[in-house]
């Protein structure tokens, strides 16, 4: 079948000329089947399972351009990502730019309704920011025709899966007859899923590049349809001698590792035989790149000054603890084939669209606090190898597990070659799963009596799985831990209410822990110094903290010692459990970001990457205006303003006494303190200053400092 044809299946007439590399070019066998399955009927929803690359997402873009031409409602992609929605929404500009479809993005702001997004046609979002449009009852979800959800895999995910159930069933909830379309690899209980959401299913095993899996073990890589190939041994090292060889055929390599020394590792000890694979053309590409990420950097760490030097060989590194921009970078080079080997976390697996000739899985286990060492479940093995292949580029691909004995060798075999993904199960039945959902529900008026709220979670695929009772049982209790806490109100038949203060914690966007935390801790009657606030932030669910080992203890101790007496915590808190110590490192963080210590010395000291720096001071800045709205509703206005200083101080890394430079635009935690040691103490001193004295002050020059002059009236 080729576009030209879509218009006999219900299709608009005028959609074979707005797709991408239309006009003949033939459909790939799911996109063909999900057409005749009923794509552009309306109201029809479909479960599509099929291979990384095998044109998912295209089904998905078919439908949203119909309703498009159609003017036939609005459409929402949910992502499970933030840098997913942005990937997409770039690929989808890029493309769609001339056929006068809107597309919008948003994924930030929790409390805010963002009424510009009822402009676009199309709207990429993460399931969590969706969540939080419906609580607050937006508009924008009126006119929705049409909601894909990608990764819908991700229904099993403890931490991401219950946002995604309770926002899809929601939606069906409230708009009978939603069309759904739910994409994901292959996974064994599709039909299932595909039941739940009443949809049909399109299932398929078709990849456009042929994908071979394999195990390497004793210089030997078997794959699954029997063929063998040796691989010379160059380095030494398994994994980048299997790199090598696929490098030296014109392919490239990505290599998933268990931790973020070992990616580090691997790209530096690779990049000495990576290097003699690059053009001269790749070389000068390189060499732009190493400056680039040291440019995206406001203050360049060892790490990202590692990174820099890796990719001058044609070898990087990829994992959570290096910022977003630099690693926007490493992606980008890595799809344009000038980065030949790309070594990454196994846990920044599912961010990655990657295609590469050969993906290599050293290391299929991870450590899980309070498990041990375990082996990797088959799903995300499956999504790795996924990867591999080129389309375009590639005829074939190759997925090789590294063995680390002859037994584990038929063990990866059992388990991930000849075996399948699991099924995927619910992950909703659960208190912290389900507390804020449950209070959304109630707040935001989708349920109003037990009744009305067992309904709800009757409708989910946990109740489509498993029955209602257990799903019951934990509501039940977490019904009783809001009702204790004064989040909701029970007034007998006239069913459930939320609280003043339950109403704001759910339009927040909090866990209600998080929000009994803060409404516990502001309404002490001591005074709220900064660490203090700090400690509150990390003691909350929402929060990420940092894990401690041997070598942090003395430290930690004594930082708690020193603080004890002022934490916002009852007397009987006050033990130094890991939990504590934990708390009190993250808190440590953020009190040397806003004493201006250097980003470098701060990662080095407490063991972090610069993203995660980035990461913590991101939710310590929205957990503080959290923490500030929550003071507003009980009645604490004093604590609510004393608050905003703090996150201005968060937000830049900034002393009390730079918060009137760092207003400016343009002048950030290095430059507004060489202002600062320059005689120019704040605002009114840019005023009186003249453009000569400006100019000279360090990291500031000619260009800026007109810029200032300007902000400040002078100019």
């Amino acid at each position: 079948m080729d576009f030209s044809e879509l218009v006999s299946f219900g299709a608009h007439p005028k959609i074979a000329g707005t797709l991408p590399a239309s006009g003949g070019i033939s459909l790939y066998p799911p996109q063909e089947e999900a057409v005749k399955a009923g794509l552009f009927e309306p109201g029809t929803s479909l479960v599509v399972a099929a291979p990384t690359a095998s044109g998912k997402t295209l089904i998905a873009e078919m439908a949203a351009l119909d309703i498009f031409l159609k003017k036939g409602g609005k459409v929402i992609y949910l992502v499970p990502l933030r840098a997913l929605a942005r990937e997409k929404y770039e690929d989808f500009t890029r493309k769609y730019a001339n056929t006068g479809l809107r597309i919008a993005q948003s994924t930030g702001d929790f409390d805010r309704d963002e009424p510009w997004l009822a402009q676009a046609g199309l709207i990429i979002t993460t399931n969590e920011k969706l969540d939080s449009l419906q609580r607050r009852r937006s508009r924008l979800l009126e006119n929705l025709a049409l909601v894909v959800a990608d990764e819908v895999h991700l229904l099993g995910d403890a931490g991401r899966g219950p946002t995604l159930e309770v926002v899809l069933t929601r939606l069906r909830a409230v708009k009978r007859g939603l069309k759904v379309i739910a994409l994901s690899a292959t996974i064994p209980n599709a039909t299932e899923i595909a039941h739940w959401l009443d949809a049909r299913l399109v299932q398929s095993t078709w990849r456009p590049v042929p994908l071979k899996e394999g195990v390497f073990h004793n210089g030997a890589v078997i794959f699954n349809e029997g063929s063998v190939i040796w691989v010379e041994k160059k380095s030494g090292i398994d994994s980048v001698d299997l790199s090598i060889e696929t490098i030296g055929e014109g392919g490239q390599a990505l290599v998933f590792v268990g931790t973020r020394k070992s990616s580090e590792a691997l790209a530096r000890k690779a990049g000495r035989y990576v290097a003699d694979f690059l053009s001269e053309a790749d070389t000068d590409f390189l060499e732009k790149l190493s400056k680039d990420i040291l440019a995206a950097a406001s203050e360049p760490t060892k790490l990202t000054k590692r990174l820099s030097e890796s990719v001058k060989e044609g070898a990087a590194f990829h994992h959570a603890g290096i910022p977003y921009a630099q690693r926007k970078l490493v992606e980008d080079a890595f799809k344009s084939n000038r980065l030949k080997l790309l070594a990454a976390t196994t846990t920044l697996a599912m961010g990655l669209n990657l295609p590469s000739r050969r993906v290599v899985i050293r290391d299929w286990w991870r450590y899980v606090p309070g498990t041990g060492i375990s082996s990797i479940p088959a799903i995300e093995v499956k999504q790795m190898a996924g990867r591999a292949g080129r389309p375009g580029y590639d005829n074939f691909g190759e997925a090789v597990l590294v063995a680390r004995s002859k037994r584990d060798e038929g063990q990866l075999f059992d388990k991930y070659i000849r075996g399948g993904p699991e099924e995927i199960e619910s992950a909703l039945a659960s208190e912290a799963a389900l507390r804020g959902h449950v209070l959304a529900s109630i707040a935001g008026l989708f349920t109003r009596t037990r009744r009305d709220l067992m309904d709800f979670l009757g409708a989910t695929f946990f109740a489509f799985q498993s029955g209602s009772n257990r799903l019951e049982d934990v509501a039940e209790d977490v019904l009783e831990f809001l009702h204790s806490e004064g989040l909701i109100n029970f007034s007998g038949g006239a069913g459930y209410s939320a609280t003043r203060l339950g109403h704001r914690i759910s339009e927040l966007y909090l866990d209600p822990l998080s929000g009994v935390i803060f409404r516990d801790a502001l309404s002490m009657q001591k005074e709220k110094l900064p660490f203090a606030l700090f400690h509150m932030l990390a003691m909350a669910p929402d929060m990420m903290t940092l894990s401690f080992g041997k070598k942090d203890f003395d430290e930690l101790m004594e930082i708690f010692s020193v603080h004890a007496e002022t934490l916002l915590v009852s007397k009987e808190g006050l033990a130094a459990t890991d939990q504590m110590l934990s708390e009190i490192k993250t808190a440590s963080v953020l009190m040397q970001w806003i004493l201006e210590t250097p980003e470098e010395k701060i990662t080095d000291h407490f063991g972090i990457g610069p993203g995660d720096l980035r990461t913590i001071v991101e939710l310590a800045d929205w957990l503080l205006y959290a923490a500030q709205e929550i003071a507003k509703a009980i009645g604490m206005k004093d604590e609510a303003r004393a608050i905003s200083p703090l996150r201005v101080r968060v937000n830049y890394g900034v002393k009390e006494e730079l918060l009137g430079l760092v207003s400016l635009k343009g002048v950030g935690r290095i430059r507004a303190r060489s202002l600062y040691e320059a005689g120019v103490k704040d605002v009114r001193g840019v005023k009186d200053a003249s453009l000569e004295v400006l100019q000279k002050v360090p990291k500031i020059g000619h260009a800026l400092a007109l810029d200032l002059k300007k902000q400040t009236g002078e100019g």
